[in-house]
């Protein structure tokens, strides 16, 4: 069993972060999720999924959502709690994504700038030399956001805009999250159906 970190912050986009979560643990995987305060408030603008930032009633919440038999698969930690075991070099991890990624949060990372758990528990994926993820959702991008993105790949992340392709012939918004959360998935080296691979 695989353990990977989701962070949620507050840009747009808490469809594509639900589908990862939802995959991470239909693969068998376990799921560490980071939610900052502006996350959660898009996350019940967008979905209607109302988390608190207290663990054990948001745990309660995602079993709702995901399933009771996942209990012992997911962990949440308050974005607070930087003495959680995913700020420690030391708890290994199979990578970090952070979906939707804000560029608040991006600069932070960028700049090596530790302001709370996703943050630090970044800032360790990458000292680490582990898998990091980001996927950004805003536009347009100001020289400073663009700038912020080359530093992040020159420290090993990885920045993956919330892009969606159209050759997959979408039919639903759901489609084209699932276009989206698939590239995130094959990069996590997590296996999915959600969509083909393209043959030419």
């Amino acid at each position: 069993m695989r353990k990977f970190i989701v962070a949620i912050s507050g840009g747009s986009g808490a469809l594509y972060s639900l589908k990862v979560c939802e995959s991470i643990l239909a693969n068998g995987d376990e799921l560490f999720l980071v939610t900052s305060e502006p996350g959660r408030r898009v996350l019940s603008l967008e979905t209607s999924i109302n988390l608190s930032g207290k663990t054990e009633k948001d745990l309660k919440i995602l079993l709702e959502k995901f399933g009771a038999n996942y209990k012992n698969q997911i962990h949440i930690h308050h974005e607070n709690d930087v003495g959680a075991s995913i700020a420690s070099g030391s708890f290994k991890t199979d990578g970090m994504v952070i979906i939707p990624c804000s560029t608040g949060t991006l600069g932070s990372i960028a700049n090596g700038i530790s302001r709370g758990l996703i943050e630090r528990a970044a800032d360790v994926v990458l000292k680490e030399r582990r898998k990091l993820i980001i996927v950004p959702r805003e536009t347009p991008l100001s020289l400073i956001h663009l700038k912020n993105m080359v530093k992040l790949t020159e420290a090993g992340g990885i920045v993956m805009p919330a892009s969606p392709g159209f050759y997959h012939i979408p039919k639903s918004v759901d489609d084209l999250v699932d276009m989206v959360a698939s590239r995130v998935l094959q990069h996590l080296e997590i296996e999915s159906s959600i969509i083909k691979q393209w043959k030419g």
